[in-house]
Formats: structure tokens, sequence, C-alpha cells
């Protein structure tokens, strides 16, 4: 390992006396980077080699780089490159290729690699190692796509590129994105000559030894590949995207008209080429004299959008579906949200939107989240009638829905509708019992605010029974949580801790029902301690196996000012007795702190 270590030093005397020689370093730093690359070489030729150890060397040759260039830039010393930085340069090639053959898998490894030739101008050695970065990573598009448009961008080979991505196509025949950038780089190389014959033209100069195809020139290229593309990948949105690429150019009039003839074609079943060619005639040109002034402009906007309206309506003529619908709504709700200071204007976006929102609600295509814009929209307006209205159709439309009468509850008890009671039992009786858990407690919400203490108390101690008969858990734990809380609030501790007696034995049984009941009685003037150790071994029946931190808080009421630290022995032993598994272990530990004061007591 030694000899080889000597000779790789060896082999870098040449530039490092050049760098000495020509004053881009001194003696005393030469001698330093030699002794410092000595200990990088040694490590890369141990047995066991770290990738670390490769970058770690890679960026120090770097720095060495970024240090010779500063240097020049001082000293206006521009010579001996190919006897200083093009040796360094090469050395950092080859621990790259050390590096990426050992660990193939690292693609930001190779990455690397080629970020260094592209900032080093070593633009040839990029083609290299993408290549063989490719031959072990074939099944990633995005490093094909980046292979061609280095090739095109940093060599200029539209040829090589053109070749890479033919050759990515046979192992992804049907990627979207490989398809998206070959056609953006065919029309990429068509504009470039184009920009070339006109440079050539200006200049006067004899167009015979320059081959500038009229096919090529007015984009056929392209056109192949759109044709090939959209053969596999028969889909509105993938059309859609070719199109807007291709209006990037100036030059792609007639392949424009014939993608959207196309799509106007083959894709008329998909609400995305409705919405597409709708939202084109915003784009569409206004009036010159009538665009000098801002009521003039807001003329020329409703028009425009009148325009799209109107390929809207044509579109759920021909296309009755939920998407169709979604897609007309989404961009009046779009342009509703623009600001305008024309109140004409703003109100007509308004009256179109609420128009299309009933339209699709008469048709039975009216999404889920639409409603929730409809209120909106109709309680910022002051449409306390037609907000009530809405709210019972979209519970109607989606009866099974806890989100829609969640939002419908709300909405009509924001405006006092009156019959709030019969409404909540019918959304529970209609949504899936698992999933009801928001609908009890907004009703209790709702109880709490609008009802008399007594009816309150009928209220919640209903959806209590209710929610232990619908056996689900969650609400029926909830639900005595909540009730509970209600009682301490409005009838104070003797109301609490009769609910608590009263409820404490039905099952299922949540820690925080009686957690809270100690927090409860903790809150008192005068909190009984023999009420606390009821409450705490209550709840160590349910829990006490596997919740180690009950029996530490346990231990901690009888060390504090209310108890009786001679009983925490006993807790203890039964702790012991009682928790299993791991949290016999984590309860020991615990214990073990709290004893030596590492575990803060809780009074």
């Amino acid at each position: 390992m030694a000899e080889v270590v000597q000779h790789r030093i060896e082999e870098r005397i040449p530039e490092l006396e050049q760098l000495e020689r020509v004053g881009l370093f001194t003696k005393k730093e030469v001698k330093s980077i030699v002794k410092r690359v000595t200990a990088l070489e040694y490590k890369l030729h141990r047995l066991i080699v770290n990738k670390e150890d490769f970058i770690a060397y890679i960026q120090y040759e770097i720095n060495v780089l970024e240090l010779i260039k500063k240097r020049r830039a001082h000293i206006h010393y521009q010579f001996k490159r190919e006897e200083i930085e093009f040796p360094i340069i090469h050395r950092i090639n080859s621990i790259f290729r050390r590096a990426t053959n050992k660990w193939k898998d690292d693609v930001q490894l190779w990455l690397s690699h080629v970020a260094f030739c592209k900032k080093w101008a070593t633009k040839g050695q990029i083609s290299k190692v993408f290549s063989a970065l490719l031959a072990v990573h074939p099944d990633k598009p995005a490093l094909w796509i980046m292979a061609a448009k280095s090739e095109l961008e940093d060599r200029n080979s539209s040829e090589s590129a053109r070749h890479l991505f033919l050759r990515a196509l046979r192992f992804h025949p049907n990627n979207k994105k490989v398809y998206q950038e070959y056609f953006r780089m065919e029309l990429l190389h068509c504009e470039k000559l184009r920009k070339q014959k006109q440079e050539l033209e200006k200049a006067d100069m004899d167009l015979g030894e320059y081959e500038f195809s009229p096919e090529i020139l007015s984009g056929k290229l392209a056109e192949v590949v759109y044709k090939d593309a959209t053969g596999k990948i028969k889909e509105a949105e993938f059309v859609i995207s070719l199109l807007n690429i291709a209006t990037i150019f100036d030059f792609t009039k007639d392949l424009q008209d014939s993608i959207l003839k196309d799509l106007q074609t083959n894709y008329k079943e998909d609400s995305l080429t409705w919405d597409f060619m709708a939202k084109r005639e915003l784009e569409a040109p206004g009036a010159g004299e009538e665009l000098r002034s801002a009521k003039g402009r807001a003329s020329d906007i409703n028009r425009r959008e009148e325009h799209c309206c109107q390929v809207y309506e044509e579109g759920v003529k021909n296309l009755n579906t939920e998407a169709m619908w979604t897609s007309y709504l989404a961009f009046c709700m779009e342009r509703v949200k623009r600001k305008t200071n024309i109140q004409e204007l703003k109100e007509k976006r308004q009256e179109r939107l609420l128009t299309v929102l009933q339209r699709a609600h008469d048709s039975s295509l009216l999404k889920e989240d639409n409603y929730k814009n409809w209120l909106q929209v109709l309680l910022s307006s002051g449409d306390a009638e037609g907000a009530a209205r809405v709210a019972l159709a979209a519970t109607q439309r989606y009866s099974q829905s806890v989100p829609v009468w969640s939002l419908s509850l709300q909405t009509l008890m924001h405006l006092g509708s009156g019959d709030i009671g019969r409404l909540f039992q019918d959304a529970l009786t209609h949504v899936n019992p698992k999933e009801s858990l928001p609908l009890w407690q907004l009703q209790v919400q709702w109880s709490v605010a609008n009802q008399s203490p007594e009816e309150t108390e009928v209220c919640s101690l209903v959806c209590s029974q209710r929610g232990l008969l619908s056996a689900v858990a969650a609400v029926a734990m909830e639900m005595k949580e909540c009730y509970l809380d209600w009682s301490y609030s409005t009838r104070g501790y003797k109301k609490a801790r009769k609910t608590f007696t009263s409820l404490q034995n039905n099952r299922p049984l949540s820690k925080a029902f009686f957690t809270r009941m100690i927090e409860i009685e903790k809150e008192q003037e005068n909190p009984k301690m023999n009420n606390l150790r009821e409450y705490y071994e209550r709840v160590l029946e349910e829990f006490g196996t596997s919740d180690d931190d009950l029996w530490l808080q346990y231990i901690q009421e009888e060390l504090g000012p209310l108890g009786q630290p001679e009983n925490c022995g006993k807790i203890h032993w039964r702790a012991m007795k009682f928790l299993e598994g791991e949290s016999v272990e984590r309860f020991t530990s615990k214990y073990t702190l709290l004893q030596t004061g590492h575990l803060l007591r809780s009074n």
C-alpha cells in the first residue's frame, strides 16, 4: 500500500513544482498539500474504505482548484493550465469513477460527478459519466431526460439527445415525461436551426453549404414525436400538456392547430378537453378602445368570461357528468375570488356561480365539497333563507356523510333554525355509527349553548345512553366525558360526583373519564383524600395492568400534603403484582427516580 501511495504522490510533483515556480503557492503551502494528500491517499487504500473518505478527498482537490482560480485572478497569471489544473481535474474524475464503481446505487454521487464536469468545463467527460450511470440505472426516466438535456445544452448535440430519448423510450415506452421532454427537445432544436438560418441570411452569406430542411424547420420531427406519443398514451391531459409545450414556440401555429383538432375530435368525452377549450377564450384579443377605462376593461373581461361559459355550457350539454360540472364550477369560483372594484362585474360573477351551483345540484352532480362553497357564498351575501335551504338539500344529497351533516348543522345552528334537535336525530340515524363522534360532540355543544340546564341534562344523558347502545366505544367514552364536564360546569361538584358514580360501571370506559374526576376533586377548596383514593382504586381496576403512570400518580398523591406516605409501600407491592410485560420495567425505573428525587412529585 505504501508503494502505491508513494507513487501517486510522486505523480503530483510536476504540478506542485509549477504551482511554486509561478508563484501561485508558497513552498510551505506545497508541503502542506503533500502532507494532506498523503493522509487522504492512505485512507483510500485501506482494506475497508468508506464513501466519506472518497468524498473528503474529492472535496479537498476541488478546494485546491478553487484556491488556484482565486490566486490566478489575484496575480493576473493565466498560463500553464495544462500542467496545473488539468492533472487535478483528471485526478478528481478518476476518484469519482472509483467511488461510483464501488457505490453504484448512490445516484447522488453520480450526479455530483456530473455537476463537477459541468463546472470545470470537462463536458466531454459528461457523456461518459451519463453512459455509465444509465447502464446501472436504466429504470429511472429522470436520468435519461437529464442525460439528453445535457447532450443538447452542454454539448450542443441534438443528434445525441435524440438518440438518448429513443433509447429511453425502449425502456419506458409509455412514460409521459420522457415524451414531453423529447417533444420539447425537437422544438428547441428546430428553433435553434431557424435562428441560425436567420443570422446567416442577415449576414448575406451563401447558404449553399448549409442544409436547412423545410420539413425540419417547420417542426415535422416534433410532429412525429407527437403522433408516436399520442398513439401510445391516449389521454386528454397528456395531449393538452404537449399543446402547452408547443405554444411556447412562435413557429408552431400549424402544429398547434393540428393538436387542437385532435383534442376536439378524439377527446370530447373528457371534461379536461372542455375545460381547456373554455379557458382558451380568456386569451382572446379584446377591443383596443374600450380597454382604456376601468369600466371598459371590466366589460371586456365579462365578455370573455361569457364566452368561456358558452363553451362550458356546450360541455355540460354533451357531457353531463360530475367531473364536467366540477370543472365549470371551479372556473366560476376562481373568477368570483378575483378582486375587482367594479360592483357590476362582481355581482355578475356571483350570480353566475350561484346559478351553476343550483343547476349542478338539480342534476344530482354537485360534489360534496362544493356545498361548502355554496353555503359560504350565500352566507356572505346575507341570504339566510337560501343557506338554510341548501344546508338541508346537502344532507339529502349526501345523507351518509358526516362532514356534510356537520357543515349543514353548523350552518343551521348559526342561522338559529328551530328544528335542530330533530335534524341531529336524523343525522345519527343515517351516518355510520363508527364515524358519528363529531355529530355527538356537536349536539352536546348546541345543547349547552341553546337549551336550558334541564333540557341539556336530558340531552346529554340521552346522548350518553344512545352512545352506549350504538356499541361504538369512542362515542360512548366521549359522551361520558362531555356529560361529566357539563355536570361540573353547570351544577357543581356534587352533581359531577353523582354523574361519575352513575356512569363509572358502564363500559366501555376511558382513562380520561376517571382522571377528569380526579382533577375535579383536586380543584375543590378542601379536596378529600378518601375520594381521591376511591377514584384511583377504580381507575386502576380498569387500567392497572398496563398503565404504570397511574400507579406512580397514586404514589405521588400519597406523598403529597393530603396523603399518608406509609401507604406507598403497599401501592408499590400491588403495582408490581398487577403490572404486566414491559410496564413492570418502566414502573421500576420511574419509581427509583421518584425515590431519589429525580422525578418531580405532583401535589
